[in-house]
Protein backbone atom coordinates (compact mmCIF):
# COMPACT_ATOMS: atom_id res chain seq x y z
CA UNK A 1 0.00 0.00 0.00
CA UNK A 2 1.11 3.67 -0.64
CA UNK A 3 1.01 5.04 2.58
CA UNK A 4 -0.35 8.46 2.84
CA UNK A 5 1.13 11.66 1.76
CA UNK A 6 3.16 9.62 -1.07
CA UNK A 7 0.46 8.43 -3.39
CA UNK A 8 0.43 9.76 -6.80
CA UNK A 9 -2.08 12.51 -7.35
CA UNK A 10 -3.67 12.82 -10.98
CA UNK A 11 -2.43 15.84 -12.64
CA UNK A 12 -4.87 18.54 -13.33
CA UNK A 13 -7.60 18.35 -11.22
CA UNK A 14 -7.75 21.31 -8.71
CA UNK A 15 -10.62 20.32 -6.68
CA UNK A 16 -9.39 20.16 -2.54
CA UNK A 17 -10.72 17.11 -1.27
CA UNK A 18 -12.24 15.51 -4.50
CA UNK A 19 -11.21 11.74 -5.34
CA UNK A 20 -8.93 10.55 -7.28
CA UNK A 21 -11.98 8.18 -9.17
CA UNK A 22 -14.74 9.76 -12.03
CA UNK A 23 -17.14 9.88 -8.82
CA UNK A 24 -17.37 8.39 -5.07
CA UNK A 25 -17.36 5.05 -4.24
CA UNK A 26 -20.10 3.61 -1.68
CA UNK A 27 -16.68 1.29 -1.24
CA UNK A 28 -13.41 0.92 -1.08
CA UNK A 29 -10.45 1.81 0.89
CA UNK A 30 -9.05 5.34 1.23
CA UNK A 31 -5.98 6.96 1.42
CA UNK A 32 -5.41 10.61 2.33
CA UNK A 33 -2.88 13.27 0.00
CA UNK A 34 -3.47 16.05 1.85
CA UNK A 35 -6.85 16.86 1.13
CA UNK A 36 -7.40 14.57 -1.69
CA UNK A 37 -8.71 10.76 -1.18
CA UNK A 38 -6.66 8.31 -3.43
CA UNK A 39 -8.06 4.85 -4.06
CA UNK A 40 -6.17 1.99 -2.62
CA UNK A 41 -8.46 -1.05 -2.87
CA UNK A 42 -11.75 0.01 -4.92
CA UNK A 43 -13.04 -3.99 -3.50
CA UNK A 44 -12.15 -3.23 0.21
CA UNK A 45 -14.55 -2.01 3.17
CA UNK A 46 -15.68 1.67 3.03
CA UNK A 47 -12.72 3.03 4.77
CA UNK A 48 -10.51 6.12 4.51
CA UNK A 49 -6.98 6.04 6.31
CA UNK A 50 -5.26 8.70 7.69
CA UNK A 51 -1.93 9.49 8.87
CA UNK A 52 -0.59 8.44 12.15
CA UNK A 53 1.49 11.20 12.91
CA UNK A 54 -1.74 13.28 13.89
CA UNK A 55 -3.21 10.27 15.93
CA UNK A 56 -1.44 8.93 19.34
CA UNK A 57 -2.45 5.35 19.70
CA UNK A 58 -2.52 4.47 23.29
CA UNK A 59 -3.41 0.63 25.59
CA UNK A 60 -5.42 1.61 28.29
CA UNK A 61 -6.71 -0.63 31.12
CA UNK A 62 -10.67 -0.18 31.73
CA UNK A 63 -11.65 -2.94 33.59
CA UNK A 64 -15.02 -2.38 33.11
CA UNK A 65 -18.36 -4.17 32.30
CA UNK A 66 -19.43 -2.62 29.36
CA UNK A 67 -18.67 0.20 26.60
CA UNK A 68 -20.45 2.99 27.99
CA UNK A 69 -18.80 2.17 31.07
CA UNK A 70 -15.43 2.09 29.61
CA UNK A 71 -16.32 5.08 27.65
CA UNK A 72 -17.28 7.41 30.68
CA UNK A 73 -13.92 6.06 32.66
CA UNK A 74 -11.79 7.15 29.50
CA UNK A 75 -10.89 10.64 29.71
CA UNK A 76 -9.68 9.54 33.66
CA UNK A 77 -7.38 7.26 32.54
CA UNK A 78 -5.52 9.10 30.05
CA UNK A 79 -5.49 12.45 31.34
CA UNK A 80 -2.21 11.80 32.92
CA UNK A 81 -0.64 10.51 29.99
CA UNK A 82 -1.37 13.04 27.46
CA UNK A 83 0.04 16.79 27.73
CA UNK A 84 -3.31 18.54 26.15
CA UNK A 85 -6.18 18.89 28.42
CA UNK A 86 -9.18 16.00 27.91
CA UNK A 87 -11.52 18.41 26.43
CA UNK A 88 -8.87 19.73 23.70
CA UNK A 89 -8.90 16.10 21.98
CA UNK A 90 -11.44 13.34 20.53
CA UNK A 91 -11.70 10.19 22.08
CA UNK A 92 -11.90 6.75 20.65
CA UNK A 93 -12.31 3.60 22.23
CA UNK A 94 -11.31 1.26 19.93
CA UNK A 95 -10.56 -2.85 20.13
CA UNK A 96 -9.94 -5.11 23.14
CA UNK A 97 -6.12 -5.64 22.46
CA UNK A 98 -5.70 -7.81 25.81
CA UNK A 99 -7.83 -8.60 29.10
CA UNK A 100 -9.85 -5.54 30.52
CA UNK A 101 -7.02 -3.72 27.93
CA UNK A 102 -8.18 -1.81 25.29
CA UNK A 103 -6.61 0.62 22.04
CA UNK A 104 -7.93 4.17 22.16
CA UNK A 105 -7.00 6.51 19.83
CA UNK A 106 -6.19 10.36 20.77
CA UNK A 107 -7.03 13.39 17.99
CA UNK A 108 -7.17 17.10 17.46
CA UNK A 109 -10.47 18.09 16.77
CA UNK A 110 -9.26 19.96 14.12
CA UNK A 111 -7.92 17.33 12.47
CA UNK A 112 -11.58 15.42 13.34
CA UNK A 113 -13.38 17.61 11.86
CA UNK A 114 -11.48 18.22 8.55
CA UNK A 115 -11.24 14.97 7.75
CA UNK A 116 -14.94 14.10 8.41
CA UNK A 117 -15.62 17.26 6.56
CA UNK A 118 -13.50 15.32 3.17
CA UNK A 119 -15.38 12.17 3.80
CA UNK A 120 -18.31 13.86 3.74
CA UNK A 121 -17.99 15.83 0.75
CA UNK A 122 -17.10 12.56 -1.22
CA UNK A 123 -19.88 10.67 -0.32
CA UNK A 124 -18.19 8.54 2.36
CA UNK A 125 -19.78 9.58 5.29
CA UNK A 126 -20.52 5.95 5.98
CA UNK A 127 -16.40 5.28 5.69
CA UNK A 128 -14.83 4.21 8.56
CA UNK A 129 -11.90 6.65 9.87
CA UNK A 130 -8.78 4.46 10.72
CA UNK A 131 -4.96 5.33 11.07
CA UNK A 132 -3.24 4.41 8.79
CA UNK A 133 -0.65 1.70 11.18
CA UNK A 134 -3.83 -0.35 11.65
CA UNK A 135 -4.34 -0.88 8.30
CA UNK A 136 -1.04 -3.66 8.90
CA UNK A 137 -1.68 -6.75 10.06
CA UNK A 138 -1.18 -6.97 13.96
CA UNK A 139 2.16 -8.80 14.22
CA UNK A 140 2.85 -11.49 17.36
CA UNK A 141 3.55 -10.19 20.44
CA UNK A 142 7.19 -8.16 20.71
CA UNK A 143 7.19 -7.86 16.82
CA UNK A 144 6.39 -5.24 14.33
CA UNK A 145 4.99 -5.02 10.95
CA UNK A 146 6.69 -2.23 8.97
CA UNK A 147 5.44 -0.37 5.44
CA UNK A 148 8.43 1.36 4.24
CA UNK A 149 7.80 4.28 2.21
CA UNK A 150 9.90 7.14 0.72
CA UNK A 151 9.81 9.66 3.61
CA UNK A 152 8.19 7.95 6.46
CA UNK A 153 7.70 4.01 7.98
CA UNK A 154 3.97 3.21 9.20
CA UNK A 155 5.04 0.58 11.99
CA UNK A 156 2.13 -1.97 13.60
CA UNK A 157 3.44 -3.07 17.10
CA UNK A 158 2.59 -6.26 18.70
CA UNK A 159 0.80 -5.07 21.65
CA UNK A 160 -1.89 -3.76 18.87
CA UNK A 161 -0.97 0.34 18.84
CA UNK A 162 0.98 1.84 16.38
CA UNK A 163 2.94 5.21 15.17
CA UNK A 164 5.16 6.39 12.07
CA UNK A 165 8.04 8.02 12.17
CA UNK A 166 10.33 9.41 9.08
CA UNK A 167 12.83 7.18 7.57
CA UNK A 168 15.53 8.51 8.49
CA UNK A 169 14.61 8.09 12.03
CA UNK A 170 13.37 4.04 11.83
CA UNK A 171 16.70 2.45 12.51
CA UNK A 172 16.97 4.29 15.83
CA UNK A 173 13.36 3.39 17.15
CA UNK A 174 14.27 -0.15 16.10
CA UNK A 175 17.23 0.09 18.06
CA UNK A 176 15.27 1.95 21.53
CA UNK A 177 12.80 -0.31 21.35
CA UNK A 178 14.91 -3.67 21.10
CA UNK A 179 15.47 -4.76 17.61
CA UNK A 180 11.84 -6.69 17.38
CA UNK A 181 12.05 -8.68 14.47
CA UNK A 182 10.18 -7.23 11.57
CA UNK A 183 8.00 -8.12 9.03
CA UNK A 184 8.10 -5.87 5.89
CA UNK A 185 4.58 -4.62 3.50
CA UNK A 186 6.46 -1.99 2.13
CA UNK A 187 10.07 -1.24 0.31
CA UNK A 188 12.76 -3.57 1.63
CA UNK A 189 14.44 -2.97 4.88
CA UNK A 190 17.87 -3.85 5.46
CA UNK A 191 18.53 -7.46 6.30
CA UNK A 192 19.72 -6.92 10.01
CA UNK A 193 15.93 -5.24 10.36
CA UNK A 194 13.86 -7.67 8.23
CA UNK A 195 12.44 -11.14 9.60
CA UNK A 196 10.04 -11.65 6.89
CA UNK A 197 8.22 -10.33 3.61
CA UNK A 198 4.19 -9.72 3.98
CA UNK A 199 1.38 -9.35 2.25
CA UNK A 200 -1.32 -6.69 1.93
CA UNK A 201 -4.51 -7.93 3.01
CA UNK A 202 -7.33 -5.18 3.91
CA UNK A 203 -10.42 -7.64 4.73
CA UNK A 204 -9.44 -6.61 8.48
CA UNK A 205 -10.95 -3.16 7.70
CA UNK A 206 -14.38 -5.03 7.52
CA UNK A 207 -13.98 -4.89 11.42
CA UNK A 208 -11.19 -1.81 12.14
CA UNK A 209 -9.67 -1.93 15.80
CA UNK A 210 -10.16 1.33 15.77
CA UNK A 211 -12.74 3.62 14.21
CA UNK A 212 -11.98 7.29 14.96
CA UNK A 213 -15.36 8.14 13.63
CA UNK A 214 -16.75 8.28 17.13
CA UNK A 215 -19.45 10.22 19.10
CA UNK A 216 -20.17 13.45 17.42
CA UNK A 217 -18.12 12.42 14.74
CA UNK A 218 -20.02 9.36 14.36
CA UNK A 219 -20.39 7.79 10.61
CA UNK A 220 -23.58 8.01 9.03
CA UNK A 221 -24.59 4.36 7.77
CA UNK A 222 -25.12 4.57 3.74
CA UNK A 223 -28.54 2.35 3.42
CA UNK A 224 -30.08 4.36 6.40
CA UNK A 225 -29.18 7.82 4.67
CA UNK A 226 -30.47 6.26 1.15
CA UNK A 227 -33.92 5.44 3.26
CA UNK A 228 -34.15 8.81 4.77
CA UNK A 229 -33.74 10.14 1.08
CA UNK A 230 -36.21 7.92 -0.12
CA UNK A 231 -38.36 8.83 2.41
CA UNK A 232 -38.33 12.38 2.19
CA UNK A 233 -38.66 12.34 -1.32
CA UNK A 234 -41.70 10.45 -0.60
CA UNK A 235 -43.55 12.58 1.85
CA UNK A 236 -42.37 15.80 -0.57
CA UNK A 237 -43.95 13.69 -3.54
CA UNK A 238 -47.03 13.13 -0.99
CA UNK A 239 -47.17 16.89 0.25
CA UNK A 240 -47.44 17.80 -3.82
CA UNK A 241 -50.35 15.13 -4.34
CA UNK A 242 -52.08 16.80 -1.98
CA UNK A 243 -51.74 20.35 -2.90
CA UNK A 244 -52.79 18.90 -6.63
CA UNK A 245 -56.10 17.40 -4.89
CA UNK A 246 -57.09 20.41 -3.06
CA UNK A 247 -56.50 23.05 -6.26
CA UNK A 248 -58.29 20.91 -8.23
CA UNK A 249 -61.01 20.43 -5.50
CA UNK A 250 -60.82 24.01 -5.18
CA UNK A 251 -61.35 24.50 -8.85
CA UNK A 252 -64.50 22.19 -8.93
CA UNK A 253 -65.94 23.18 -6.20
CA UNK A 254 -66.07 27.30 -7.93
CA UNK A 255 -66.78 25.76 -11.40
CA UNK A 256 -70.08 23.87 -9.47
CA UNK A 257 -70.44 27.29 -7.74
CA UNK A 258 -70.53 29.61 -10.83
CA UNK A 259 -72.67 27.01 -12.46
CA UNK A 260 -75.30 27.82 -9.79
CA UNK A 261 -74.54 31.41 -9.80
CA UNK A 262 -75.78 31.38 -13.59
CA UNK A 263 -78.56 29.26 -13.12
CA UNK A 264 -79.72 31.17 -10.45
CA UNK A 265 -79.63 34.76 -12.46
CA UNK A 266 -81.20 32.66 -15.05
CA UNK A 267 -84.27 32.40 -13.03
CA UNK A 268 -84.24 35.30 -11.53
CA UNK A 269 -84.24 37.06 -15.10
CA UNK A 270 -87.33 34.37 -15.87
CA UNK A 271 -88.99 35.40 -12.72
CA UNK A 272 -88.48 39.08 -12.44
CA UNK A 273 -87.86 40.27 -15.91
CA UNK A 274 -85.38 43.56 -16.14
CA UNK A 275 -83.78 43.16 -12.47
CA UNK A 276 -80.29 43.79 -11.94
CA UNK A 277 -78.29 41.23 -10.30
CA UNK A 278 -75.04 42.32 -10.31
CA UNK A 279 -71.50 40.96 -8.26
CA UNK A 280 -73.55 40.50 -4.73
CA UNK A 281 -75.97 37.57 -6.05
CA UNK A 282 -77.19 36.61 -2.43
CA UNK A 283 -77.69 40.33 -1.62
CA UNK A 284 -79.84 41.15 -4.62
CA UNK A 285 -81.94 38.22 -4.98
CA UNK A 286 -83.00 38.79 -0.77
CA UNK A 287 -83.69 42.43 -2.03
CA UNK A 288 -86.21 40.36 -4.32
CA UNK A 289 -88.35 39.10 -1.59
CA UNK A 290 -91.51 40.76 0.17
CA UNK A 291 -91.06 42.78 2.84
CA UNK A 292 -92.88 42.45 5.92
CA UNK A 293 -93.65 38.59 4.95
CA UNK A 294 -92.05 35.65 7.60
CA UNK A 295 -89.85 34.96 4.64
CA UNK A 296 -86.30 33.83 6.14
CA UNK A 297 -83.34 34.84 3.55
CA UNK A 298 -80.95 32.85 4.44
CA UNK A 299 -82.81 29.61 3.52
CA UNK A 300 -84.19 31.41 0.16
CA UNK A 301 -80.98 31.60 -1.59
CA UNK A 302 -79.85 27.73 -0.49
CA UNK A 303 -83.10 26.63 -1.43
CA UNK A 304 -83.40 28.04 -4.76
CA UNK A 305 -79.78 27.04 -5.96
CA UNK A 306 -80.61 23.64 -5.02
CA UNK A 307 -84.18 23.60 -7.13
CA UNK A 308 -82.36 25.10 -9.95
CA UNK A 309 -79.49 23.03 -10.18
CA UNK A 310 -82.14 19.78 -10.11
CA UNK A 311 -83.87 21.27 -12.47
CA UNK A 312 -80.96 21.98 -14.86
CA UNK A 313 -81.50 19.35 -17.16
CA UNK A 314 -85.15 20.17 -17.83
CA UNK A 315 -84.45 23.81 -18.42
CA UNK A 316 -85.19 23.11 -22.11
CA UNK A 317 -88.23 21.67 -21.16
CA UNK A 318 -90.35 24.21 -19.41
CA UNK A 319 -90.87 27.81 -18.12
CA UNK A 320 -91.26 28.97 -14.21
CA UNK A 321 -94.78 31.27 -14.27
CA UNK A 322 -94.14 32.45 -10.94
CA UNK A 323 -92.74 31.75 -7.50
CA UNK A 324 -93.29 32.54 -3.75
CA UNK A 325 -91.12 32.08 -1.06
CA UNK A 326 -93.85 32.19 2.90
CA UNK A 327 -92.72 30.23 5.92
CA UNK A 328 -89.82 28.70 5.01
CA UNK A 329 -91.31 27.05 1.78
CA UNK A 330 -90.51 27.66 -1.96
CA UNK A 331 -93.69 27.82 -4.15
CA UNK A 332 -92.86 27.70 -7.93
CA UNK A 333 -95.02 27.18 -11.08
CA UNK A 334 -94.06 26.13 -14.05
CA UNK A 335 -95.26 25.00 -17.11
CA UNK A 336 -93.96 22.77 -20.57
CA UNK A 337 -95.55 21.12 -23.24
CA UNK A 338 -93.73 17.95 -22.94
CA UNK A 339 -95.87 14.51 -21.82
CA UNK A 340 -94.70 13.33 -18.24
CA UNK A 341 -92.85 16.61 -16.83
CA UNK A 342 -94.49 16.52 -13.08
CA UNK A 343 -92.68 13.21 -13.40
CA UNK A 344 -89.37 13.88 -14.74
CA UNK A 345 -89.11 17.29 -12.21
CA UNK A 346 -89.96 14.90 -9.54
CA UNK A 347 -87.19 12.20 -10.16
CA UNK A 348 -84.75 15.08 -10.34
CA UNK A 349 -85.96 16.46 -6.84
CA UNK A 350 -85.59 13.29 -5.18
CA UNK A 351 -82.21 12.90 -7.15
CA UNK A 352 -80.81 16.42 -5.72
CA UNK A 353 -82.26 15.24 -2.56
CA UNK A 354 -84.59 18.21 -2.62
CA UNK A 355 -87.68 17.60 -0.42
CA UNK A 356 -90.41 18.36 -2.48
CA UNK A 357 -94.14 17.87 -3.82
CA UNK A 358 -94.73 17.95 -7.48
CA UNK A 359 -98.83 18.67 -8.41
CA UNK A 360 -100.42 19.39 -11.55
CA UNK A 361 -102.74 22.03 -11.69
CA UNK A 362 -106.09 22.42 -13.45
CA UNK A 363 -104.91 25.09 -15.90
CA UNK A 364 -102.28 23.00 -16.78
CA UNK A 365 -99.24 24.02 -15.22
CA UNK A 366 -97.15 21.99 -12.53
CA UNK A 367 -96.64 23.31 -9.16
CA UNK A 368 -93.42 22.78 -6.86
CA UNK A 369 -93.24 23.20 -3.18
CA UNK A 370 -90.34 22.67 -1.51
CA UNK A 371 -89.52 22.87 2.15
CA UNK A 372 -85.79 24.75 2.83
CA UNK A 373 -85.70 23.71 6.56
Amino acid sequence: MRPAYEANVTAGSSAIGAPDLEAPRANGVWTLAGDRLIIVDAGGPATILVPTEQVRLLEVDLPLANRAKRLAALPFAIEDRIAEPVEAVHLALGAEVAPKRYLVGVVDHDYMARWCAIADGNGLAHAAIVPDALALPRPAEGAWAVDLGESRAVVRAGDGTGFAVPVAMLRTVWESAGRPPVTSYGATLPDDMMAGQGLWDLSGLANPALDLRQGIYARRNAAQSSFWRRLGWIAAIGVAAHVVIATADTLMLRSIANRRATETRALVATIAPGTNVGIDLVGDVTNLLPTGSNARPDAFVPLVTRISGALGPLAGSLNVRAMNFQANALTMDVEGTEPGLAGRIDAALRAARVEGKVTNATDGSIRITANGA
